[in-house]
C-alpha cells in the first residue's frame, strides 16, 4: 500500500509509521512538490499516484473527496483522523489496514480513525 500525508499531518505519526514498518511506501505532500497545493489538487495527485491520503483535515478534505466522487472522479482512498487520537493508536490502525486489506479496497473510501 502507498500513502500520502497532507501538509499538516502529525510528524510523530509519520516518523512512527516508518519506524514500525521501515519499508512502508509513505510520502508527504512536501516531498512531491505539492506544498501549499489546494485539496482538489492533492486528491488528484494521490489518485494518479495510487496513494491513500492520510489527513487530520476533517473540515475540508472529506468534503472535496465526496464532491470529487459525485463528479465521477475516483479517489485512491482517505483516512481521516482526529488530532486528539493517541499517536500509537493511529499508527496501529494504519498498520492493521496495511496488513488486512488491499489498495483496491480503499478506492472511493473515506474512513475515520480510530477504526
Amino acid at each position: 500500500m502507498k500513502f500520502l500525508t497532507d501538509e499538516n499531518f502529525e510528524g510523530a505519526i509519520f516518523r512512527g509509521l516508518l519506524r514500525r514498518k521501515p519499508g512502508l511506501d509513505l510520502v508527504r505532500v512536501q516531498d512531491v512538490g505539492l506544498i501549499e497545493a489546494d485539496d482538489p489538487t492533492i486528491l488528484e495527485w494521490a489518485y494518479q499516484a495510487g496513494r491513500i491520503l492520510l489527513t487530520h483535515d476533517r473540515r475540508t478534505m472529506p468534503r472535496f473527496a465526496y464532491q470529487r466522487m459525485a463528479e465521477g472522479k475516483p479517489i485512491a482512498g482517505m483516512l481521516v483522523m482526529k488530532s486528539t487520537i493517541p499517536v500509537g493508536q493511529v499508527i496501529d490502525d494504519i498498520l492493521l489496514i496495511t496488513a488486512v486489506s488491499t489498495p483496491e479496497e480503499w478506492v472511493n473510501i473515506v474512513q475515520d480513525l480510530p477504526l
